[in-house]
């Protein structure tokens, strides 16, 4: 099979590295020769990924087609699904989720628990809504990594609020953030991987570290699992999903946010269990057997962010330090250059004590930093 990645990021780089143990041409499209994935597929495609014409030529003699990003051209993939491409996830599914206020209405639709919220469309529409807060105002379009999120606690942040449309998100005050990776096929038979917690940064509203399988009352794991198979299973799309969920002081489950691809919440399935999410999309994007997602053993993930104060060619200080430690893996993303809360790479720890997991998880966080 001939099949291409929208995206040469990080994500795209890993998902190559899982497909060298399958029979596949692999094709990434992106702006940037330089991406981390650009060497390591068959074919290379310098182009803009949110261009009509552009994605269309580079999907339409391709098999298949999957995407490390929801900021692509979405009508593009509309027609070349339409034309027998098949693509990992169904643009029916990228164009509500790309979008975070008609993602919360489908939410909504189906019955899926989420905060309250409100749509605005401009910031005097945010400002009729000051009874709303404490709230959290994230943009429709263009937002990640924690970028195009503004915590509104009173009448006076409402300046940080967008002109743009967006939701305002009722603030949940939360005890635990869970992230799960959820797979279906094209037959619609899924399988999911264990809850992990995620903990924050709360400066940059990053993934700070998490940890995997969360530790979690049963009822509130069939709770997770429950929404996040009925999320799924109503956009009605094969693929690899990472469903973000909140368990409020109550220890209420709502659906936070749905990423409709590999994500940064499953890289600990590398190594921690037995068929990653990674290789999990390949099976379904080539037709074989869902893979096995039981964990081999407990992991914790750290980020490798960029320094404070450091933008130009990485350095990586620690790293050494890092790498004689046991059961800990180290993945760099091949990013030449660093700049503040930039994501460089990441570390996965296994171990069966959770203490030991943590204790590591601050250990690496302190030791290893990127700089120029």
């Amino acid at each position: 099979m001939k099949v291409g990645i929208l995206g040469g990021g990080q994500l795209g780089r890993m998902l190559l590295q899982a497909a060298a143990n399958y029979v596949v041409e692999t094709y990434v499209l992106e702006n940037d020769e330089n991406c981390p994935a650009a060497h390591l597929c068959h074919h290379f495609t310098r182009g803009d990924i949110t261009d009509f014409d552009t994605v269309y030529n580079f999907g339409k003699c391709l098999d298949a087609l999957t995407i490390e990003i929801e900021s692509v051209n979405v009508d593009a993939l509309e027609k070349l699904e339409a034309e027998g491409v098949k693509i990992y996830p169904k643009p029916s599914a990228i164009r509500i989720i790309k979008n975070k206020v008609t993602q919360k209405e489908f939410y909504n639709t189906h019955q899926i628990p989420t905060s309250a919220f409100i749509i605005t469309e401009t910031r005097v529409d945010l400002e009729k809504q000051i009874h709303f807060l404490p709230a959290v105002h994230k943009l429709g379009l263009g937002g990640y990594d924690g970028k195009g999120v503004q915590i509104l606690n009173n009448a006076d942040d409402i300046s940080k609020g967008f002109d743009a449309p967006a939701i305002l998100e009722k603030k949940v005050q939360i005890k635990k953030e869970i992230a799960i990776i959820v797979a279906m096929n094209d037959a619609g038979e899924t399988v999911l991987y264990p809850p992990a917690e995620m903990i924050f940064d709360p400066v940059l509203n990053l993934l700070d570290y998490q940890i995997s399988p969360a530790i979690l009352a049963e009822k509130t794991t069939w709770k997770i699992e429950a929404f996040a198979i009925r999320v799924v299973k109503e956009l009605k799309s094969a693929g690899l999903f990472a469903v973000e969920l909140f368990i409020d002081a109550d220890d209420e489950v709502l659906v936070n946010e749905t990423a409709p691809r590999v994500h940064n919440s499953g890289h600990h399935t590398i190594e921690a269990n037995y068929s990653s999410q990674f290789d999990m999309l390949w099976r379904i994007i080539l037709g074989y057997p869902l893979g096995n997602t039981h964990p081999i053993l407990p992991s914790a993930i750290v980020n490798i962010i960029g320094a404070e104060g450091h933008t130009g060619k990485a350095k990586y200080e620690g790293l050494t330090e890092v790498l004689k430690m046991d059961n800990v893996f180290v993945h760099l993303y091949g990013k030449k250059d660093t700049k503040p809360g930039r994501k460089m790479g990441h570390v996965t720890i296994i171990s069966n004590d959770y203490q030991d997991l943590t204790y590591k998880a601050h250990r690496i966080k302190h030791i290893l930093k990127v700089t120029t």
